[in-house]
Order: structure tokens, then sequence, then C-alpha cells
């Protein structure tokens, strides 16, 4: 049989098409646009989610035994918020993951119901880019939008409604709306008070790996596919990725330098952070949990540093400079905060900032300032887990960053942890797939598909001197934003 896998990015749909062995027959990749309507906003149009997911969905079958597909499943951005009226229209374009509009309503949360408060019905406290606080915003900047909603959705949620017609959502990724009691695997009451809403507004929720419907008849009949194609849950893009790379069980661990940065640990059994707050406690595509620092702005800063500032798509040219014996070395450091922060920081006024310049600084120390700065705020999560008394001594890395060797040398050795190499950097895409099949009984459960599926093809260890070096790089790097962080909502 055969398994789709939709990721459901920020910036393009992929849609990806895996046999019952886990071999990918087919790619294929679709963009649309990411919409910037004021500074530190971030929409986009959910129908171009659809659009682009159809069409995509054409050209990935063409050609294909189009009788074999069996079940698809969605890995998608994760927070957004899908408005829908009581026609199932959609209100008003959706605010997204990375969207910094809701400070005021984010520490509303945090400062006057409260941290402890949050944490207790929602096992986290809230950041800029969770769902709750753009409902707020909505309601106190929008009410007549707000006055319509008939349904809360997240964007791959949204793309499963249109290919289903059922109101559904996974654990992973409600986990991140703060609406959801992630011990408990329930809609919190308290919350959905906080935020003048009623269950009912909610989709209902699944397991990523459970069947939520079938690809609707009109659908399934224009691309030949059979009446009952099987649509599972799906999962939050970093659950969904983790699947990827078989991060699943007690203790695993999966980087990713994706346009976010992420570093995701899975647990067998629900983990309280203990009011270490930079880090979220979300349920796991698996059926269970994981802990996960993200930065907002990962491989999107080498992408902003490049196209924006050098104008240049040449990224490993730029990379080129960065030898060996510059490693550990550089005197200039880059903040990565081009969006605000969330983990550790939880900032949405931070800002990025170069420091350390000097006359004789040039355009490969810049470059290389960039990479390592990603990897420094990597470290802030590691840092986080470790007081957690969670030792990671490897991970599996993927995203797009990834690919560059230098940089994979830089987070190995910040980190100071073995880095693995999984055989597919596919991601939320193959983790979709791999939810899809275990929907469809090919697989009795997650773990025993990703045993099967996900193979490590190459690794990276820590060399102790680069290590030493880093480390003292780190500490240098931790001095910077405590001595910025009372400037950046000033000059705003």
């Amino acid at each position: 049989m055969l398994y789709v896998g939709i990721d459901l990015g920020t910036s393009a749909v992929k849609l990806l098409l895996m046999d019952s062995e886990g071999g990918i027959r087919k790619i294929v990749s679709k963009k649309y646009d990411l919409y910037f309507p004021h500074p530190g906003w971030s929409e986009q149009n959910p129908e171009d989610w659809y659009t682009q997911s159809v069409a995509g969905l054409g050209e990935l079958l063409e050609g294909q035994d189009k009788s074999q597909v069996a079940g698809l499943a969605i890995g998608g951005q994760m927070h957004g918020l899908v408005m829908l009226d009581k026609d199932d229209a959609v209100i008003r374009p959706a605010i997204l993951w990375n969207d910094g509009r809701t400070a005021e309503e984010t520490d509303y949360l945090n400062e006057e119901i409260g941290k402890d408060v949050l944490e207790k019905y929602t096992a986290n406290i809230a950041y800029a880019g969770f769902t709750a606080p753009k409902i707020l915003w909505v309601k106190k900047h929008e009410p007549e939008n707000f006055a319509k909603i008939a349904k809360i959705m997240l964007p791959k949620d949204y793309l499963a409604y249109r290919l289903t017609g059922v109101h559904c959502t996974d654990y992973s990724d409600a986990s991140g709306m703060l609406l959801l009691d992630v011990e408990h695997r329930c809609w919190s009451k308290e919350m959905c008070e906080i935020c003048g809403i009623s269950e009912e507004m909610l989709p209902k929720l699944y397991e990523s790996y459970e069947k939520v419907g079938v690809v609707k008849s009109e659908i399934a009949s224009a691309f030949g596919l059979s009446d009952h194609v099987v649509v599972a849950a799906g999962g939050g893009d970093n659950a969904s990725s983790a699947v990827g790379t078989g991060t699943v069980g007690e203790g695993r661990c999966n980087i990713s330098l994706g346009t976010s940065g992420t570093l995701f640990i899975s647990s067998d059994h629900f983990v309280s952070t203990k009011g270490q707050t930079a880090l979220h406690s979300f349920a796991h595509s698996d059926g269970c949990y994981h802990l996960m620092g993200c930065m907002l702005s990962a491989a999107s800063c080498n992408e902003w540093w490049n196209a924006r500032i050098l104008n240049t798509t040449d990224f490993a040219a730029e990379q080129a400079g960065i030898t060996d014996e510059k490693l550990g070395e550089n005197h200039v450091f880059s903040l990565p905060y081009l969006m605000g922060e969330r983990s550790p920081l939880n900032d949405p006024y931070a800002r990025g900032a170069f420091v350390g310049m000097t006359m004789d600084t040039d355009r490969t120390d810049m470059e290389q300032a960039v990479l390592e700065g990603v990897a420094f705020g990597l470290r802030d999560s590691l840092e986080v887990a470790k007081s957690l008394g969670i030792d990671v001594k490897k991970s599996t890395i993927v995203g797009g960053g990834a690919r560059s060797a230098v940089w994979r040398k830089m987070v190995c050795n910040i980190l100071g942890i073995r880095l693995e190499f999984p055989g597919s950097e596919e991601g939320p895409a193959l983790g979709g797939a791999i939810l899809a099949a275990v929907a469809c009984g090919e697989y009795p459960d997650v773990r025993s598909a990703c045993e099967k599926i996900v193979k490590v093809t190459g690794y990276e260890d820590p060399d102790p001197v680069l290590v030493e070096k880093y480390e003292k790089r780190y500490r240098q790097f931790r001095l910077l934003y405590p001595a910025l962080k009372e400037a950046f909502p000033k000059i705003q």
C-alpha cells in the first residue's frame, strides 16, 4: 500500500508518497505567500494551504497506482489561529506561530492570571506565538470577528477539515494552543473561560495515529482514489518530524534547523517542567509526551543574512571560508532574535544584533556569527533540560540548516553531544506518512513503524578541544542578551 504524508510548512507545503516498507516514492513541494501586514505580524490565507496542497497531491499521484493509496496524515506549523464562522468560512487571515502582536495578551496571561495557574491548567506558560494569546488579541482588537467564531482550528487541522469535513485536532498540536490540559489530555475548561470561548468551539481531540475520517468522495473521485482513503489526525510539525527521525520513546532527542529551531526530547511519561518554563511540556505523536525548546528564528537567520543583506542565494559559497581553524575563534557574536524569541527568553521584544565587530571583521566572520548564534540559542534550551535532570548525550538533526556540514559541526561542539544523521531528512512529511500507515493498520504502533522505517546513516562526535573553545564563547554569548534586554522595547 501507499501512504501520503503532508508537511504544511510556513513557506510551502511538501507532500511525500511512502510505500509499506518506508521507501519514499516521490516528493512534491508547492509554495504559498506569507504576509507581514505590520512589523512583527505574520499571516497567511488558509485557502492557499488548500489550493496548493490539492495541486501538489495531483502531481504526487501522477503516474502512481492510485488504487494502492490507503491513507494520509498532515504534520503542520503549530499555534496558528484559524477562525471559522457558522458556515465554516474563514473569518480572517490566519495569525501564525511567528507572529509577535500578542505581547500585551501574553503578559496578561503570565502576570495577571499567573504562570503557576497556567502551568496548573495546561503544563505551560503563555508565549506570544501560542494560540490563546491570539484569541485574546482578536477579542480585544477585532470584536466583530471574535463574535463570528464558531470553530477555532490549527493550520493542519483546517486542511484536514477541507479534506474530510471533520473538525479535528491531535494532542501534540493542541498542546501548543495553551488551551489543552496536557497531562490529562483534555481541553481545559478554565482556559476556555479565560479566553471567552466555549469548548464547543474547539475541534475533537485524537491521537496522531488515529483515523479521523476519510477523504471526501468528490475529492477522491477527482484524483482517482478509492472512497475509503483514511485520514489520520497527524501532528504538530515538531512531533511529526520527531516521528520521521525515530525520536519516540524514553530520552530520545531531535534537533531541527528549519525556519525555527527546536530541541525535542521524547518521554514515556508526562514531564513537569517544575517552573523551568523555558521548555514546553507537550503531548507527543506516539501517544506519550515530550519536552521542547523552540527558537523562532534558526535557518531563517541565515536566509535573512544571505538573501536580504548579502543579496545572494549561494549559501555554500558564503560558508566556504569558515575553515576548521576558525571554529571557536570568532570574535563576533550574533543574537538570533529576528522575530523576538520564545525558548528560553519568552521575549517578543528581543531583536537580532551583532556584537564584537572590529576593523578587521570580514564577511566570513559575520556569516560564522550568524550560524554560531543559532547554535548558542539551541544550547540555551539544552541547559534548561540539564537543570531538570535530563542527560542528553546524542541527538538526530534535521532541517534545511542541517545540510550544512560546518553548521552541524558547530551544533555538535557547542552542545557537546553526538549528532546522528537519519537516512531521510523529510521530517514532518515522512512522519505524517508513518502516522497514516499506523492508522491504516500497516504497523501496530508508531514505535514499531519507526524501528522498521527510520535508519541512521551517519554521525558526528564532538571534538574535546573544540568543545572547550566553544564553552568559553558560549559563556560570553550568555552575557549579551541580559545587557540589551532593557533596551529592546525602548527602541521599537
